[in-house]
Protein backbone atom coordinates (compact mmCIF):
# COMPACT_ATOMS: atom_id res chain seq x y z
CA UNK A 1 0.00 0.00 0.00
CA UNK A 2 1.39 3.38 -0.94
CA UNK A 3 0.90 5.69 2.02
CA UNK A 4 1.62 8.95 0.23
CA UNK A 5 -1.16 11.28 -0.92
CA UNK A 6 -0.51 11.12 -4.65
CA UNK A 7 -3.44 11.38 -7.04
CA UNK A 8 -3.19 7.70 -7.97
CA UNK A 9 -2.79 5.46 -4.92
CA UNK A 10 -2.36 1.75 -4.91
CA UNK A 11 -3.09 -0.98 -2.42
CA UNK A 12 -0.27 -3.06 -3.94
CA UNK A 13 2.48 -1.91 -6.28
CA UNK A 14 3.58 -3.73 -9.41
CA UNK A 15 5.75 -3.19 -12.48
CA UNK A 16 3.93 -5.25 -15.14
CA UNK A 17 6.64 -4.92 -17.76
CA UNK A 18 9.25 -6.53 -15.50
CA UNK A 19 7.07 -8.57 -13.15
CA UNK A 20 7.36 -11.89 -14.96
CA UNK A 21 11.15 -11.82 -15.03
CA UNK A 22 11.40 -10.86 -11.38
CA UNK A 23 8.76 -13.41 -10.43
CA UNK A 24 10.59 -16.19 -12.24
CA UNK A 25 13.84 -15.34 -10.49
CA UNK A 26 12.10 -15.26 -7.13
CA UNK A 27 10.49 -18.63 -7.77
CA UNK A 28 13.83 -20.17 -8.70
CA UNK A 29 15.50 -18.81 -5.58
CA UNK A 30 12.62 -19.93 -3.37
CA UNK A 31 12.71 -23.39 -4.95
CA UNK A 32 16.39 -23.70 -4.06
CA UNK A 33 15.63 -22.70 -0.49
CA UNK A 34 12.85 -25.27 -0.22
CA UNK A 35 15.07 -28.03 -1.61
CA UNK A 36 17.75 -27.19 0.95
CA UNK A 37 15.25 -26.98 3.80
CA UNK A 38 13.60 -30.30 3.05
CA UNK A 39 16.84 -32.16 2.33
CA UNK A 40 18.40 -31.21 5.67
CA UNK A 41 21.65 -32.75 6.90
CA UNK A 42 22.96 -35.69 4.93
CA UNK A 43 21.29 -38.93 5.93
CA UNK A 44 23.52 -41.10 8.04
CA UNK A 45 26.05 -38.30 8.60
CA UNK A 46 28.64 -39.10 11.23
CA UNK A 47 28.54 -37.17 14.52
CA UNK A 48 30.94 -34.27 14.87
CA UNK A 49 34.34 -35.36 16.09
CA UNK A 50 35.14 -35.15 19.80
CA UNK A 51 38.48 -35.76 21.50
CA UNK A 52 38.47 -39.40 20.39
CA UNK A 53 38.26 -40.83 23.90
CA UNK A 54 34.59 -41.82 23.69
CA UNK A 55 33.08 -44.28 21.25
CA UNK A 56 29.86 -43.63 19.37
CA UNK A 57 26.96 -45.93 20.27
CA UNK A 58 23.29 -46.41 19.47
CA UNK A 59 21.67 -45.00 22.60
CA UNK A 60 17.94 -45.44 21.93
CA UNK A 61 16.01 -48.29 23.48
CA UNK A 62 13.62 -50.13 21.15
CA UNK A 63 14.63 -47.92 18.23
CA UNK A 64 12.78 -50.10 15.73
CA UNK A 65 9.62 -50.54 17.85
CA UNK A 66 9.99 -54.33 17.74
CA UNK A 67 9.08 -54.36 21.44
CA UNK A 68 5.94 -52.31 20.90
CA UNK A 69 6.11 -48.93 22.60
CA UNK A 70 8.47 -50.06 25.33
CA UNK A 71 10.71 -47.13 26.23
CA UNK A 72 8.48 -44.64 24.40
CA UNK A 73 5.68 -42.35 25.63
CA UNK A 74 3.06 -41.09 23.16
CA UNK A 75 0.72 -38.20 23.96
CA UNK A 76 -2.98 -38.96 24.24
CA UNK A 77 -2.51 -42.67 23.48
CA UNK A 78 -1.84 -41.59 19.91
CA UNK A 79 0.85 -44.16 19.10
CA UNK A 80 0.98 -47.90 18.41
CA UNK A 81 3.49 -50.41 17.08
CA UNK A 82 2.01 -51.70 13.83
CA UNK A 83 3.06 -54.44 11.44
CA UNK A 84 2.45 -52.28 8.38
CA UNK A 85 4.08 -50.25 7.08
CA UNK A 86 7.38 -51.44 8.55
CA UNK A 87 10.63 -50.43 6.92
CA UNK A 88 12.52 -53.31 8.52
CA UNK A 89 11.69 -55.97 11.07
CA UNK A 90 8.15 -56.79 12.07
CA UNK A 91 6.90 -53.44 13.41
CA UNK A 92 7.07 -49.67 13.10
CA UNK A 93 5.54 -46.74 14.94
CA UNK A 94 2.16 -45.46 13.74
CA UNK A 95 0.87 -42.32 15.47
CA UNK A 96 -2.21 -40.27 14.62
CA UNK A 97 -2.72 -36.55 15.46
CA UNK A 98 -6.19 -35.65 16.73
CA UNK A 99 -7.62 -32.25 17.62
CA UNK A 100 -4.95 -30.23 19.42
CA UNK A 101 -2.72 -33.31 19.90
CA UNK A 102 0.12 -33.64 17.39
CA UNK A 103 0.83 -37.30 18.34
CA UNK A 104 4.15 -36.69 20.07
CA UNK A 105 6.11 -39.84 20.94
CA UNK A 106 9.27 -39.40 23.02
CA UNK A 107 12.03 -41.17 24.90
CA UNK A 108 14.41 -39.80 27.54
CA UNK A 109 17.98 -40.89 26.81
CA UNK A 110 21.12 -40.68 28.97
CA UNK A 111 23.94 -38.73 27.31
CA UNK A 112 27.28 -37.25 28.29
CA UNK A 113 28.04 -33.55 28.73
CA UNK A 114 29.95 -31.61 26.08
CA UNK A 115 29.54 -34.33 23.48
CA UNK A 116 28.35 -34.49 19.86
CA UNK A 117 25.41 -36.62 18.78
CA UNK A 118 23.64 -37.53 15.55
CA UNK A 119 19.92 -38.29 15.55
CA UNK A 120 18.31 -39.96 12.55
CA UNK A 121 15.23 -41.96 11.66
CA UNK A 122 13.07 -43.13 8.78
CA UNK A 123 9.61 -41.57 8.49
CA UNK A 124 6.56 -41.67 6.25
CA UNK A 125 3.54 -39.35 6.12
CA UNK A 126 2.75 -35.61 6.06
CA UNK A 127 4.54 -33.06 8.24
CA UNK A 128 6.60 -35.50 10.30
CA UNK A 129 9.05 -34.02 12.81
CA UNK A 130 12.12 -35.59 14.48
CA UNK A 131 14.02 -33.71 17.15
CA UNK A 132 15.69 -33.51 20.55
CA UNK A 133 15.03 -31.20 23.51
CA UNK A 134 16.90 -30.57 26.74
CA UNK A 135 20.27 -30.59 24.97
CA UNK A 136 21.66 -27.82 27.15
CA UNK A 137 22.69 -25.91 24.01
CA UNK A 138 20.34 -25.50 21.04
CA UNK A 139 17.43 -27.91 20.76
CA UNK A 140 17.14 -29.32 17.24
CA UNK A 141 14.44 -30.61 14.90
CA UNK A 142 14.15 -31.69 11.29
CA UNK A 143 10.99 -32.43 9.33
CA UNK A 144 9.49 -33.30 5.99
CA UNK A 145 6.40 -31.78 4.40
CA UNK A 146 5.08 -34.90 2.70
CA UNK A 147 6.63 -38.26 1.95
CA UNK A 148 4.42 -41.15 0.82
CA UNK A 149 7.39 -43.55 1.01
CA UNK A 150 10.11 -43.99 3.62
CA UNK A 151 12.49 -41.05 3.94
CA UNK A 152 15.42 -40.61 6.32
CA UNK A 153 15.63 -37.50 8.50
CA UNK A 154 18.84 -36.57 10.26
CA UNK A 155 20.13 -33.81 12.53
CA UNK A 156 23.01 -33.22 14.94
CA UNK A 157 23.47 -31.48 18.28
CA UNK A 158 26.01 -30.94 21.03
CA UNK A 159 25.15 -31.33 24.71
CA UNK A 160 25.82 -28.63 27.28
CA UNK A 161 28.37 -28.84 30.10
CA UNK A 162 25.78 -30.08 32.60
CA UNK A 163 23.56 -32.15 30.33
CA UNK A 164 23.12 -35.82 31.29
CA UNK A 165 19.90 -36.63 29.43
CA UNK A 166 17.93 -35.45 26.40
CA UNK A 167 14.42 -36.15 25.14
CA UNK A 168 14.20 -37.57 21.62
CA UNK A 169 10.81 -37.10 20.02
CA UNK A 170 8.70 -37.55 16.90
CA UNK A 171 5.41 -35.86 16.14
CA UNK A 172 3.00 -35.20 13.30
CA UNK A 173 0.89 -32.11 12.67
CA UNK A 174 -2.60 -30.88 13.44
CA UNK A 175 -5.24 -31.89 10.93
CA UNK A 176 -2.94 -34.37 9.20
CA UNK A 177 -3.25 -38.14 8.98
CA UNK A 178 -1.19 -40.81 10.71
CA UNK A 179 2.59 -40.79 10.38
CA UNK A 180 4.99 -43.74 10.61
CA UNK A 181 8.56 -44.08 11.91
CA UNK A 182 11.11 -46.89 12.04
CA UNK A 183 14.82 -47.58 12.52
CA UNK A 184 15.65 -44.56 14.66
CA UNK A 185 19.20 -43.98 15.86
CA UNK A 186 20.90 -41.68 18.35
CA UNK A 187 24.65 -42.16 18.04
CA UNK A 188 27.35 -40.70 20.24
CA UNK A 189 29.19 -41.43 23.49
CA UNK A 190 27.26 -43.38 26.11
CA UNK A 191 26.03 -46.84 27.03
CA UNK A 192 24.09 -48.56 24.23
CA UNK A 193 20.42 -48.95 25.01
CA UNK A 194 21.00 -48.13 28.66
CA UNK A 195 19.11 -45.20 30.18
CA UNK A 196 22.05 -44.72 32.55
CA UNK A 197 22.35 -44.65 36.29
CA UNK A 198 20.13 -41.85 37.57
CA UNK A 199 22.17 -41.58 40.77
CA UNK A 200 20.62 -39.94 43.79
CA UNK A 201 17.19 -38.43 43.13
CA UNK A 202 17.05 -34.67 42.72
CA UNK A 203 14.41 -31.97 42.44
CA UNK A 204 13.45 -31.76 38.72
CA UNK A 205 14.58 -28.92 36.50
CA UNK A 206 12.46 -25.85 35.79
CA UNK A 207 10.06 -26.47 32.87
CA UNK A 208 10.85 -24.62 29.66
CA UNK A 209 8.94 -23.83 26.51
CA UNK A 210 5.69 -22.77 28.19
CA UNK A 211 3.31 -21.87 25.36
CA UNK A 212 -0.29 -20.67 25.14
CA UNK A 213 -2.54 -22.79 22.94
CA UNK A 214 -6.24 -22.40 22.17
CA UNK A 215 -8.01 -19.58 24.00
CA UNK A 216 -11.75 -19.17 24.55
CA UNK A 217 -13.81 -16.74 26.60
CA UNK A 218 -13.41 -18.98 29.66
CA UNK A 219 -10.32 -21.14 29.19
CA UNK A 220 -6.67 -21.20 28.12
CA UNK A 221 -4.70 -24.22 26.89
CA UNK A 222 -1.06 -24.45 28.00
CA UNK A 223 1.78 -26.76 27.00
CA UNK A 224 5.48 -27.01 27.84
CA UNK A 225 8.52 -29.24 27.35
CA UNK A 226 8.68 -32.44 29.39
CA UNK A 227 11.13 -32.43 32.30
CA UNK A 228 13.17 -35.61 32.99
CA UNK A 229 12.41 -37.20 36.39
CA UNK A 230 9.24 -35.10 36.86
CA UNK A 231 6.18 -37.06 37.99
CA UNK A 232 3.74 -34.11 37.84
CA UNK A 233 3.48 -30.42 37.10
CA UNK A 234 1.83 -27.57 39.04
CA UNK A 235 0.12 -24.79 37.06
CA UNK A 236 -0.05 -21.27 38.52
CA UNK A 237 -2.38 -18.47 37.44
CA UNK A 238 -1.33 -15.01 38.63
CA UNK A 239 0.72 -16.66 41.39
CA UNK A 240 -1.99 -19.04 42.62
CA UNK A 241 -1.77 -22.79 41.99
CA UNK A 242 -4.83 -23.80 40.00
CA UNK A 243 -4.00 -27.28 38.67
CA UNK A 244 -1.73 -30.31 39.02
CA UNK A 245 -1.29 -32.57 35.99
CA UNK A 246 0.83 -35.56 35.03
CA UNK A 247 1.53 -34.62 31.40
CA UNK A 248 3.15 -31.56 29.87
CA UNK A 249 -0.10 -29.74 29.04
CA UNK A 250 -3.15 -28.39 30.83
CA UNK A 251 -6.37 -26.48 30.22
CA UNK A 252 -7.11 -23.76 32.78
CA UNK A 253 -10.85 -23.12 32.88
CA UNK A 254 -13.20 -20.89 34.86
CA UNK A 255 -11.69 -17.67 33.49
CA UNK A 256 -13.41 -14.36 32.74
CA UNK A 257 -13.90 -13.10 29.16
CA UNK A 258 -11.62 -10.39 27.75
CA UNK A 259 -9.18 -10.71 30.67
CA UNK A 260 -5.39 -11.11 30.70
CA UNK A 261 -3.78 -13.74 32.93
CA UNK A 262 -0.16 -14.68 33.68
CA UNK A 263 0.70 -18.39 33.87
CA UNK A 264 3.73 -20.31 35.20
CA UNK A 265 4.41 -24.02 35.71
CA UNK A 266 6.71 -26.01 37.97
CA UNK A 267 7.89 -29.64 37.86
CA UNK A 268 7.38 -31.99 40.80
CA UNK A 269 8.69 -35.39 41.97
CA UNK A 270 9.10 -37.26 45.25
CA UNK A 271 12.01 -35.05 46.23
CA UNK A 272 10.34 -31.69 45.77
CA UNK A 273 9.14 -28.94 43.44
CA UNK A 274 11.24 -26.95 40.99
CA UNK A 275 11.20 -23.20 40.71
CA UNK A 276 8.44 -21.76 38.54
CA UNK A 277 8.96 -21.26 34.82
CA UNK A 278 9.07 -17.94 33.04
CA UNK A 279 5.57 -16.48 32.77
CA UNK A 280 3.41 -16.34 29.66
CA UNK A 281 0.41 -14.05 29.30
CA UNK A 282 -2.87 -14.95 27.66
CA UNK A 283 -5.98 -12.84 27.11
CA UNK A 284 -9.31 -14.63 26.94
CA UNK A 285 -11.60 -13.82 24.06
CA UNK A 286 -14.78 -11.79 24.29
CA UNK A 287 -17.87 -13.63 25.44
CA UNK A 288 -19.56 -14.56 22.17
CA UNK A 289 -21.83 -17.42 23.20
CA UNK A 290 -19.96 -20.35 21.70
CA UNK A 291 -16.69 -18.38 21.97
CA UNK A 292 -15.95 -18.47 18.25
CA UNK A 293 -16.07 -16.23 15.21
CA UNK A 294 -18.02 -17.62 12.27
CA UNK A 295 -17.41 -16.22 8.80
CA UNK A 296 -20.60 -16.41 6.73
CA UNK A 297 -20.85 -18.79 3.79
CA UNK A 298 -20.67 -15.82 1.40
CA UNK A 299 -18.54 -13.02 2.80
CA UNK A 300 -17.45 -9.50 1.93
CA UNK A 301 -13.90 -8.56 2.94
CA UNK A 302 -12.64 -5.00 3.30
CA UNK A 303 -9.31 -3.51 4.36
CA UNK A 304 -9.40 -0.60 6.79
CA UNK A 305 -6.37 1.69 6.71
CA UNK A 306 -4.17 2.24 9.75
CA UNK A 307 -2.86 5.44 8.17
CA UNK A 308 -4.19 8.56 6.44
CA UNK A 309 -3.37 8.84 2.74
CA UNK A 310 -6.19 11.06 1.59
CA UNK A 311 -9.00 8.53 1.76
CA UNK A 312 -11.70 9.02 4.38
CA UNK A 313 -10.34 8.02 7.77
CA UNK A 314 -12.45 5.54 9.72
CA UNK A 315 -12.58 3.97 13.13
CA UNK A 316 -13.52 0.30 13.08
CA UNK A 317 -16.95 1.17 14.43
CA UNK A 318 -17.49 3.33 11.32
CA UNK A 319 -16.67 0.57 8.83
CA UNK A 320 -19.68 -0.15 6.64
CA UNK A 321 -21.98 -2.88 7.93
CA UNK A 322 -21.78 -4.87 4.68
CA UNK A 323 -18.24 -6.07 5.47
CA UNK A 324 -18.04 -9.46 7.18
CA UNK A 325 -14.23 -9.67 7.41
CA UNK A 326 -12.34 -6.49 8.26
CA UNK A 327 -8.57 -6.63 7.69
CA UNK A 328 -6.59 -3.99 9.54
CA UNK A 329 -3.74 -2.80 7.30
CA UNK A 330 -0.96 -3.35 8.24
CA UNK A 331 1.33 -5.06 10.73
CA UNK A 332 4.98 -4.00 10.47
CA UNK A 333 8.22 -5.97 10.68
CA UNK A 334 11.01 -5.51 13.21
CA UNK A 335 14.78 -5.98 12.84
CA UNK A 336 14.29 -9.61 13.92
CA UNK A 337 13.52 -11.72 10.82
CA UNK A 338 9.89 -12.87 10.81
CA UNK A 339 8.85 -10.80 13.82
CA UNK A 340 5.74 -8.60 13.56
CA UNK A 341 4.69 -5.51 15.44
CA UNK A 342 1.70 -3.17 15.23
CA UNK A 343 1.73 0.59 15.79
CA UNK A 344 -1.70 2.17 16.01
CA UNK A 345 -2.20 5.33 13.96
CA UNK A 346 -4.51 8.06 15.33
CA UNK A 347 -6.35 7.85 12.01
CA UNK A 348 -7.78 4.50 13.17
CA UNK A 349 -8.28 5.06 16.91
CA UNK A 350 -7.15 7.54 19.57
CA UNK A 351 -5.63 4.87 21.85
CA UNK A 352 -4.90 1.17 22.13
CA UNK A 353 -7.74 0.74 24.62
CA UNK A 354 -10.18 2.48 22.26
CA UNK A 355 -8.98 0.30 19.39
CA UNK A 356 -9.46 -2.89 21.43
CA UNK A 357 -12.95 -1.73 22.35
CA UNK A 358 -13.72 -1.07 18.68
CA UNK A 359 -12.57 -4.59 17.75
CA UNK A 360 -14.77 -6.09 20.46
CA UNK A 361 -17.73 -4.00 19.27
CA UNK A 362 -17.37 -5.24 15.69
CA UNK A 363 -17.02 -8.83 16.89
CA UNK A 364 -20.19 -8.42 18.93
CA UNK A 365 -21.91 -7.59 15.62
CA UNK A 366 -20.69 -10.91 14.21
CA UNK A 367 -17.78 -9.47 12.21
CA UNK A 368 -14.30 -10.97 12.04
CA UNK A 369 -11.45 -8.50 12.59
CA UNK A 370 -8.03 -9.67 11.42
CA UNK A 371 -4.54 -8.19 11.12
CA UNK A 372 -3.08 -7.89 7.62
CA UNK A 373 0.63 -8.62 7.17
CA UNK A 374 2.51 -6.96 4.33
CA UNK A 375 1.03 -4.60 1.77
CA UNK A 376 2.99 -2.84 -0.96
CA UNK A 377 5.66 -1.59 1.44
CA UNK A 378 5.63 -4.44 3.96
CA UNK A 379 8.49 -6.91 3.76
CA UNK A 380 8.47 -9.76 6.29
CA UNK A 381 11.14 -12.44 5.86
CA UNK A 382 10.25 -16.00 6.90
CA UNK A 383 12.86 -18.37 5.49
CA UNK A 384 14.10 -20.59 8.32
CA UNK A 385 13.00 -22.20 11.59
CA UNK A 386 13.92 -19.17 13.70
CA UNK A 387 12.03 -16.63 11.58
CA UNK A 388 9.03 -19.00 11.34
CA UNK A 389 8.92 -19.17 15.14
CA UNK A 390 9.30 -15.40 15.40
CA UNK A 391 6.41 -14.89 12.98
CA UNK A 392 4.10 -17.32 14.78
CA UNK A 393 4.96 -16.09 18.28
CA UNK A 394 4.68 -12.38 17.45
CA UNK A 395 1.46 -12.80 15.45
CA UNK A 396 -0.07 -14.78 18.30
CA UNK A 397 1.01 -12.13 20.80
CA UNK A 398 -0.69 -9.42 18.71
CA UNK A 399 -3.84 -11.51 18.36
CA UNK A 400 -3.97 -11.90 22.14
CA UNK A 401 -3.11 -8.28 22.87
CA UNK A 402 -5.76 -6.72 20.63
CA UNK A 403 -8.27 -9.54 20.20
CA UNK A 404 -7.80 -10.14 16.45
CA UNK A 405 -9.60 -13.19 15.04
CA UNK A 406 -6.77 -14.09 12.67
CA UNK A 407 -4.37 -12.75 10.05
CA UNK A 408 -4.26 -11.84 6.38
CA UNK A 409 -1.18 -12.71 4.30
CA UNK A 410 -0.56 -9.84 1.86
CA UNK A 411 3.18 -10.24 1.28
CA UNK A 412 4.24 -8.87 -2.11
CA UNK A 413 8.02 -9.23 -2.06
CA UNK A 414 8.47 -13.00 -2.33
CA UNK A 415 7.67 -15.73 0.16
CA UNK A 416 9.09 -19.09 1.18
CA UNK A 417 6.10 -21.41 1.22
CA UNK A 418 7.87 -24.07 3.30
CA UNK A 419 8.65 -21.91 6.30
CA UNK A 420 5.61 -19.66 6.04
CA UNK A 421 3.48 -22.81 6.10
CA UNK A 422 5.29 -23.85 9.26
CA UNK A 423 4.72 -20.43 10.83
CA UNK A 424 1.02 -20.29 9.94
CA UNK A 425 0.39 -23.78 11.26
CA UNK A 426 2.16 -22.95 14.52
CA UNK A 427 -0.01 -19.84 14.81
CA UNK A 428 -3.20 -21.74 13.97
CA UNK A 429 -2.37 -24.38 16.60
CA UNK A 430 -2.27 -21.61 19.20
CA UNK A 431 -5.37 -19.81 17.94
CA UNK A 432 -7.63 -22.87 17.73
CA UNK A 433 -10.42 -23.85 15.35
CA UNK A 434 -11.93 -20.36 15.00
CA UNK A 435 -8.75 -18.92 13.47
CA UNK A 436 -9.51 -16.78 10.38
CA UNK A 437 -6.84 -16.97 7.66
CA UNK A 438 -7.10 -14.92 4.48
CA UNK A 439 -4.65 -14.12 1.67
CA UNK A 440 -4.43 -11.35 -0.93
CA UNK A 441 -1.90 -12.45 -3.57
CA UNK A 442 -1.22 -10.51 -6.74
CA UNK A 443 -2.45 -11.98 -10.04
CA UNK A 444 1.05 -13.14 -11.00
CA UNK A 445 1.31 -15.05 -7.72
CA UNK A 446 -1.63 -17.30 -8.62
CA UNK A 447 -0.96 -18.04 -12.30
CA UNK A 448 0.22 -21.57 -11.51
CA UNK A 449 0.08 -24.07 -8.67
CA UNK A 450 3.90 -24.11 -8.79
CA UNK A 451 4.21 -20.52 -7.53
CA UNK A 452 5.14 -20.05 -3.89
CA UNK A 453 1.89 -18.26 -3.03
CA UNK A 454 -0.31 -20.91 -4.61
CA UNK A 455 1.77 -23.62 -2.93
CA UNK A 456 1.30 -21.87 0.42
CA UNK A 457 -2.48 -21.68 -0.09
CA UNK A 458 -2.66 -25.39 -0.91
CA UNK A 459 -0.36 -26.26 2.03
CA UNK A 460 -2.79 -24.65 4.49
CA UNK A 461 -6.00 -25.42 2.62
CA UNK A 462 -7.47 -27.21 5.65
CA UNK A 463 -7.36 -23.99 7.72
CA UNK A 464 -7.67 -21.39 4.93
CA UNK A 465 -10.72 -19.12 4.98
CA UNK A 466 -10.42 -17.30 1.64
CA UNK A 467 -7.93 -16.15 -1.01
CA UNK A 468 -8.97 -12.69 -2.24
CA UNK A 469 -6.68 -12.26 -5.22
CA UNK A 470 -5.98 -8.67 -6.33
CA UNK A 471 -7.47 -8.34 -9.82
CA UNK A 472 -5.73 -5.00 -10.36
CA UNK A 473 -2.34 -3.31 -10.90
CA UNK A 474 -1.40 -6.18 -13.21
CA UNK A 475 -2.19 -5.54 -16.88
CA UNK A 476 -3.34 -8.41 -19.11
CA UNK A 477 -2.96 -11.97 -17.78
CA UNK A 478 -3.58 -15.56 -18.84
CA UNK A 479 -6.84 -17.25 -17.90
CA UNK A 480 -7.34 -20.93 -17.14
CA UNK A 481 -8.06 -21.57 -20.85
CA UNK A 482 -4.64 -20.24 -21.89
CA UNK A 483 -6.15 -17.10 -23.44
CA UNK A 484 -4.98 -13.58 -22.57
CA UNK A 485 -7.59 -11.34 -20.91
CA UNK A 486 -7.44 -7.60 -20.32
CA UNK A 487 -7.65 -6.19 -16.83
CA UNK A 488 -10.94 -4.55 -15.92
CA UNK A 489 -13.38 -6.94 -17.59
CA UNK A 490 -15.74 -9.69 -16.49
CA UNK A 491 -13.60 -12.19 -18.40
CA UNK A 492 -10.48 -11.08 -16.52
CA UNK A 493 -12.16 -11.80 -13.17
CA UNK A 494 -13.74 -15.10 -14.13
CA UNK A 495 -10.96 -16.65 -16.23
CA UNK A 496 -8.32 -15.90 -13.58
CA UNK A 497 -10.54 -17.13 -10.73
CA UNK A 498 -10.91 -20.32 -12.75
CA UNK A 499 -7.16 -21.01 -12.28
CA UNK A 500 -7.62 -21.14 -8.51
CA UNK A 501 -10.82 -23.18 -8.76
CA UNK A 502 -9.19 -25.77 -11.04
CA UNK A 503 -5.88 -25.65 -9.15
CA UNK A 504 -7.17 -27.16 -5.93
CA UNK A 505 -8.82 -24.43 -3.87
CA UNK A 506 -12.39 -24.98 -2.82
CA UNK A 507 -14.88 -22.49 -4.22
CA UNK A 508 -15.57 -21.35 -0.66
CA UNK A 509 -11.92 -20.24 -0.53
CA UNK A 510 -12.02 -17.99 -3.60
CA UNK A 511 -12.92 -14.28 -3.53
CA UNK A 512 -12.66 -11.48 -6.12
CA UNK A 513 -10.58 -8.48 -5.03
CA UNK A 514 -11.09 -5.11 -6.75
CA UNK A 515 -10.48 -1.44 -5.80
CA UNK A 516 -13.38 0.45 -4.25
CA UNK A 517 -12.71 3.54 -6.38
CA UNK A 518 -10.42 4.66 -9.24
CA UNK A 519 -8.19 6.30 -6.62
CA UNK A 520 -7.78 3.05 -4.70
CA UNK A 521 -5.33 1.51 -7.19
CA UNK A 522 -3.07 2.43 -10.07
CA UNK A 523 -5.23 0.43 -12.49
CA UNK A 524 -7.92 -2.22 -12.55
CA UNK A 525 -10.88 -0.43 -10.99
CA UNK A 526 -14.20 -1.70 -12.39
CA UNK A 527 -17.75 -0.63 -11.81
CA UNK A 528 -19.36 -2.68 -9.00
CA UNK A 529 -21.76 -4.10 -11.59
CA UNK A 530 -18.80 -5.86 -13.27
CA UNK A 531 -17.92 -7.53 -9.96
CA UNK A 532 -21.53 -8.65 -9.59
CA UNK A 533 -21.61 -10.02 -13.14
CA UNK A 534 -18.44 -12.00 -12.46
CA UNK A 535 -19.92 -13.40 -9.24
CA UNK A 536 -23.05 -14.46 -11.13
CA UNK A 537 -21.01 -16.02 -13.93
CA UNK A 538 -18.99 -18.17 -11.49
CA UNK A 539 -21.78 -19.03 -9.06
CA UNK A 540 -24.78 -19.25 -11.42
CA UNK A 541 -23.44 -19.41 -14.97
CA UNK A 542 -25.16 -16.14 -15.95
CA UNK A 543 -23.90 -12.67 -17.03
CA UNK A 544 -20.64 -14.14 -18.34
CA UNK A 545 -18.52 -12.46 -21.00
CA UNK A 546 -16.76 -14.42 -23.74
CA UNK A 547 -15.26 -16.79 -21.18
CA UNK A 548 -17.75 -19.39 -19.99
CA UNK A 549 -16.69 -21.60 -17.05
CA UNK A 550 -17.14 -25.32 -17.60
CA UNK A 551 -19.17 -25.54 -14.38
CA UNK A 552 -20.74 -23.29 -11.77
CA UNK A 553 -19.41 -22.70 -8.26
CA UNK A 554 -22.37 -21.80 -6.04
CA UNK A 555 -20.26 -21.93 -2.86
CA UNK A 556 -17.96 -19.13 -4.09
CA UNK A 557 -16.92 -17.18 -0.98
CA UNK A 558 -17.45 -13.62 -2.24
CA UNK A 559 -15.49 -10.44 -2.88
CA UNK A 560 -12.91 -8.09 -1.35
CA UNK A 561 -12.02 -4.43 -1.79
CA UNK A 562 -9.22 -2.03 -1.09
CA UNK A 563 -10.31 -0.23 0.97
CA UNK A 564 -13.26 0.55 3.22
CA UNK A 565 -11.80 4.07 3.44
CA UNK A 566 -11.80 4.59 -0.34
CA UNK A 567 -15.28 3.06 -0.40
CA UNK A 568 -16.45 5.62 2.17
CA UNK A 569 -14.88 8.49 0.22
CA UNK A 570 -16.74 7.23 -2.87
CA UNK A 571 -20.11 7.28 -1.13
CA UNK A 572 -20.09 3.55 -0.18
CA UNK A 573 -20.91 2.71 -3.80
CA UNK A 574 -18.86 -0.50 -3.79
CA UNK A 575 -20.21 -2.03 -0.56
CA UNK A 576 -23.78 -0.87 -1.23
CA UNK A 577 -23.76 -2.69 -4.59
CA UNK A 578 -21.49 -5.70 -4.06
CA UNK A 579 -22.38 -6.44 -0.42
CA UNK A 580 -26.03 -7.40 -0.98
CA UNK A 581 -25.06 -9.32 -4.12
CA UNK A 582 -22.47 -11.40 -2.26
CA UNK A 583 -24.90 -12.11 0.57
CA UNK A 584 -27.53 -13.16 -1.97
CA UNK A 585 -25.37 -15.77 -3.73
CA UNK A 586 -26.88 -19.27 -3.79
Amino acid sequence: MERTTRTSRRHRGRRPSRGLTAGAAALAAAGALIATALTGPAAGAAPAEDDGSRAAAQLLDNAGFEAGLEGWTCSGDSGAAAASPARSGARALTATPAGQDNARCSQVVAVEPDADYTLSGWVQGSYVYLGATGTGTTDVATWTGSTPSWKQLSTTFRTGPDTTSVTVYLHGWYGQGAYHADDLALSGPGEPGDPGDPGDPEVPAVPSGLTVGAVTAGSVDLSWSEVPDATAYHVYRDGTKVASVEGASATVAGLSPSTSYAFRVSAVNGVGESAKSAAVTARTSADGGDGGTTVPEHALTGYVQNFDNGAQTQRLTEVQDAYDIIAVAFASSTSTPGELTFALDPALAPSDDAFKADIAAKQAEGKAVILSVGGELGNVTVNDDASARAFADSAWALMQEYGFDGIDIDLEHGINSTYLTQAIRDLAANAGPDFVLTMAPQTLDMQSTSTEYFTLALNVKDILTVVNMQYYNSGSMLGCDGQVYSQGSVDFLTALACIQLRGGLDASQVGLGTPASPRGAGSGHVDPSVVNDALDCLARGTHCGSFQPSQTYPSLRGAMTWSTNWDALNGDQWSNAVGPHVHGLP
